[in-house]
């Protein structure tokens, strides 16, 4: 099975044997899959390096640039993977980059924790970065088309869509249960800002339970029983580490908007139910609104990452409960959003909230219409 990610023709154009190309995203989304497909097109023989080995850590870690010309040697194509496991690989990355002539860097990472802290500052000009997710609605489409899609939908609220959950049926919760205990934590549990591995635990099964809900740090805190401020830290962690993203509240001029609230969404729908240990089919659960939701703003996340979008993305409510689940803003328009897994369900757009912000587009997103929401990028020459 070979599904074409969206991102590799955009990486493909970014090549210009000068600037870092640096895709970032979870474990086994397929990073290592593409830049290898990227670095074979290049016509030379390429070098590959893993963080997760030894020696790459020891080559790379703090090397001299006349180590580095006798380590490379004549080879053009140098692809690093897992990068963010080497300290100081954002130095080793700018010496290479400014005294190497005619080379392409490729690199992946399975977390900004380490990469991104290392990488920014000495990588300034010199890169081009990307983010990688599990397989998105539309490169599903691309690759089956939309009549063996449609049917997947359920399997998709309930397993994710991580690559490897795609292509082996009936293998979907052995393989989650996997992917969660060896390659959740495993960045994690390796930096340095974490002290209590079960308090991670703890938290991300809380974030669970009340994902696409409003989240309050107090009440975390005493949830898992830790303080507001390494509750704060760890949700950073997991946002860095692509577990968890959240969403910020849309707030400009209604004095009872809320305004200091987040919510919180999981990368992929499937961590999500291995973290609570549910696979239930959707007509056995309670949640199916939670798993709707956090389906289609993370697929809509992708979308728009992988189309190039500039704009914010929120949620907004008022203090007297009226609220829209998802909104966009892109060069001063408004377009916001209700989620209804039935199509028949009623849904109304607060007054307050289109005259304030007239004028603004809306629209009710439903199972019988999700697959075009998601299928094509729309703020194209607007």
């Amino acid at each position: 099975m070979h599904i074409k990610r969206i991102l590799h023709s955009e990486l493909s154009k970014r090549v210009d044997w000068k600037k870092v190309i640096i895709l970032l995203g979870p474990r086994q989304v397929g990073k290592t899959t593409l830049v290898e497909e990227l670095a074979s097109q290049l016509g030379h023989d390429y070098l590959l390096f893993t963080g997760d080995e030894f020696q790459t850590v020891e080559f790379l870690s703090n090397p001299n640039l006349e180590f580095l010309k006798s380590f490379i040697g004549k080879h053009k194509v140098i692809v690093i993977d897992e990068a963010q496991r080497i300290p100081e690989i954002g130095l080793t990355l700018k010496l290479m980059a400014d005294h190497f002539t005619g080379i392409q860097l490729i690199v992946t990472g399975s977390s900004s924790l380490e990469l991104a802290s290392s990488a920014n500052e000495p990588l300034t000009g010199r890169k081009w970065e990307y983010k990688i997710f599990p397989i998105s609605w539309q490169e599903l489409t691309d690759w089956q088309g939309l009549a063996k899609a449609l049917p997947k939908l359920e399997k998709l609220l309930v397993f994710g869509s991580y690559p490897e959950i795609i292509s082996n049926t009936g293998e979907e919760i052995a393989l989650l249960q996997n992917l969660s205990s060896s390659y959740l934590y495993k960045d994690l549990l390796n930096f340095k800002g974490i002290r209590r591995p079960e308090l991670l635990h703890k938290l991300l099964q809380a974030l669970a339970w009340q994902v696409g809900s409003e989240v309050s740090y107090n009440e975390l805190s005493r949830t898992v029983q830790a303080d507001k401020s390494t509750v704060s830290a760890y949700i950073d962690l997991l946002e860095k580490a692509f577990i968890i993203f959240k969403l910020n509240p849309f707030s400009r001029n209604l004095r009872s908007e809320i305004s200091s609230s987040r919510k919180i969404f999981f990368i992929d729908n499937g961590m999500r139910n291995s973290i609570i240990g549910n696979y239930a089919a959707l007509s056995n659960r309670n949640d199916i609104g939670q798993l709707w939701g956090n389906f289609l703003i993370s697929e809509r996340q992708k979308l728009l990452s992988y189309n190039g979008f500039y704009g914010k993305t929120y949620f907004w409510r008022t203090t007297r409960g009226q609220e829209i689940d998802y909104v966009e803003e892109i060069d001063g328009k408004i377009f916001a959003f209700e989620f209804k897994w039935n199509p028949k369900a009623k849904s109304k757009f607060p007054t307050s909230f289109v005259e304030t912000y007239n004028p603004v587009t809306t629209q009710v997103i439903h199972k019988d219409n999700f697959w075009q929401w998601l299928g094509h990028y729309p703020y194209t020459n607007q």
